[in-house]
């Protein structure tokens, strides 16, 4: 696994994982629908799919002494890394935001960057990796069909979540919100979106490499 793993960030990488992940720091713009920038990391993840089905990766990495599911585990460590270390980076970057933002209105484009929202950002991984990874490996080829359904359930799931919040006022005092205490009484969010997450990845990953050895290349 670990040859494998290096194999991922040496030769399966595409060039976005170094420039999307860093889009965290846009959780300093007030005013902002935040999840966006968590979307372009979902498009990362479609591009190191798309670069490999392109260079014929699958091909080159069946062809080594190795599992075919022991390929798939790799790509979604690979995956799980980059999402963790936008969420990761982005921390700073919403707590600086908090402090410096200049009214205190709140956030008029979306909830707030709070303890909550990367509960939900958890969430929103979550979907997009349990729609996207069985659905390529189902074929291990159309990146596009993969990403056309993830996209357009993250989608879906946005815009749910940011009408609700907006709507019931009880989510909103209590999510959209960056007060310290209520901040507090979000952990539970939070914890669940990391638990679910986790949870879901290891279950994409069984789903996909069982697809995936089924496939014949």
């Amino acid at each position: 696994m670990k040859d494998l793993m290096i194999k991922e960030f040496s030769l399966a990488r595409h060039p976005t994982i170094f420039i999307f992940p860093f889009l965290g720091a846009m959780l300093l713009i007030p005013d902002y629908p935040y999840f966006v920038a968590f979307i372009y990391t979902c498009l990362s993840v479609f591009f190191i799919f798309l670069l490999g089905r392109e260079n014929k990766d699958i091909l080159f990495t069946v062809s080594l002494p190795v599992r075919k599911r022991d390929t798939v585990k790799a790509r979604c460590w690979m995956i799980v890394i980059i999402e963790l270390f936008q969420v990761a980076f982005s921390i700073p970057f919403a707590i600086l935001g908090n402090r410096i933002k200049p009214t205190a209105a709140g956030n008029s484009a979306g909830i707030e960057a709070n303890v909550a929202f990367f509960g939900l950002v958890f969430l929103m991984f979550a979907l997009f990796n349990s729609i996207f990874l069985p659905v390529f490996y189902k074929t291990a080829f159309r990146a596009g069909w993969a990403l056309t359904w993830a996209g357009l359930a993250i989608t879906v799931y946005i815009l749910v979540v940011e009408a609700a919040i907006q709507i019931v006022p009880a989510l909103k005092s209590a999510l959209d919100t960056v007060d310290p205490y209520a901040q507090i009484r979000q952990l539970p969010i939070l914890l669940a979106g990391m638990l679910i997450f986790a949870m879901s990845m290891f279950l994409s990953y069984r789903r996909a490499a069982a697809r995936f050895e089924k496939v014949n290349l």
